[in-house]
C-alpha cells in the first residue's frame, strides 16, 4: 500500500510514521512522497533523511483550503506516486469534495481530540480550558464536512490535576504518534486482502 502525507508543520507524526516504517512496524504500508503547502516545513526535511520524496507545492490563493488549481495539482502530483492511502498528518488546509473523490474516498486525519468533541482548531486547548478529565486523538476517513468522518480509532489521554496544557500537548502528541503508525499498519493489512 504506498502512502503519501501531507503537512504543514514540523511534522512528528510524519516522522513517527517513517520510523515505524523503518522498524517494520507499518504492515504492508510504504511511504511513497511527502508533500507541504510551506515551503519551510519541517516535514519536508523528512524526505532526504528517510529516502522519500518530499516536495513544496504551491497550494494556491486560498489561506484555509485546498480547492481550485491549487486541488488540480496536489492530485495530479500524488497521483504520479500511485498512492493508495492519503494521510493528512498537520495539513491545515480543507479539503474539498473533488479531492477525496480523487483517491477513491482513501484520506485519513489525524486529529487532536476525541471526537465528536472538539472538532476543529485549538482542540487541545479547549479541551484543557472546558475541564474535561480525558481527551486524546482520533484517526478518521475524510468526509466534506469537518473532523466529520468515520472513526478508524483513538487513543485516551487522561488529564491529571497537575496537568498544563504544555503538559497535556505533550501527552497527545505521544499518543498520536503511536496511534498514526498502528491504524496505517491495520489499514494496510486491509489493503492487500
Amino acid at each position: 500500500m504506498n502512502i503519501a502525507i501531507l503537512g504543514s508543520g514540523r511534522g512528528s507524526n510524519a516522522e513517527a510514521i517513517l520510523e515505524a516504517q523503518a522498524a517494520d512496524r507499518l504492515g504492508d504500508g510504504r511511504v511513497v512522497s511527502i508533500v507541504s503547502d510551506q515551503s519551510e516545513a519541517g516535514i519536508l526535511k523528512l524526505g532526504p533523511r528517510f529516502g522519500v520524496p518530499a516536495d513544496y507545492i504551491d497550494p494556491g490563493p486560498f489561506k484555509t483550503k485546498l480547492d481550485g488549481e491549487g486541488l488540480r495539482v496536489y492530485v495530479e502530483h500524488i497521483k504520479k506516486f500511485n498512492a493508495d492511502l492519503i494521510v493528512l498528518a498537520g495539513f491545515m488546509r480543507i479539503v474539498k469534495p473533488a479531492f477525496i473523490e480523487a483517491f477513491g474516498g482513501k484520506v485519513i486525519n489525524l486529529h487532536p481530540s476525541l471526537l465528536p468533541s472538539f472538532k476543529g482548531l485549538n482542540s487541545i486547548r479547549r479541551a484543557f480550558d472546558y475541564g474535561v478529565k480525558y481527551t486524546g486523538c482520533t484517526v478518521h476517513w475524510v468526509v466534506p464536512e469537518i473532523d466529520a468522518g468515520p472513526i478508524l480509532d483513538q487513543a485516551i489521554v487522561r488529564i491529571e490535576a497537575n496537568d498544563t496544557c504544555a503538559t497535556l500537548e505533550e501527552k497527545v502528541h505521544a499518543a498520536e504518534h503511536r496511534l498514526l503508525p498502528s491504524v496505517i499498519a491495520h489499514l494496510s493489512l486491509s489493503y492487500a486482502n
